[in-house]
């Protein structure tokens, strides 16, 4: 059996060097100046009677709903001491959470999102 010869640390050196180079990035087509919000984020949405027991009964955009339970989250103390992203429920967030005791951040949303029309 017969092994392949070990190549030098020059060959292996010039080896890298023949290689083409990376083609330079594009620019970004729009700063992020002119980028306009979502229309769809910003529409007014009905609030459930369950969930404006927690943020209050006025049609708001989805984007300030959140803002709103994670006032409501933090004011209230709630999240877990071991795991920040975990929500322990109180009373009205038991409500809002379909009776859940804990659900992590990402799972909240989605509960939240049942509660918007």
């Amino acid at each position: 059996m017969a092994t392949a010869p070990k190549k030098s640390p020059a060959a292996k050196s010039a080896a890298a060097a023949k290689k083409p180079a990376a083609a330079p990035k594009k620019a970004a087509a729009k700063p992020a100046a002119e980028r306009k919000p979502n229309a769809a984020f910003m529409k007014p949405m009905t609030i459930s009677p369950t969930l404006a027991a927690v943020i209050g009964a006025a049609p708001i955009p989805r984007t300030e709903v959140t803002k709103k339970v994670w006032e409501y989250i933090k004011k209230h103390n709630l999240q877990d001491a071991e795991n920040k992203r975990n929500i322990n429920a109180d009373d009205k967030l038991k409500a809002v959470f379909g009776g859940k005791k804990q659900v992590s951040m990402f799972e909240m949303t989605k509960l939240i999102s049942g509660h918007l029309s």
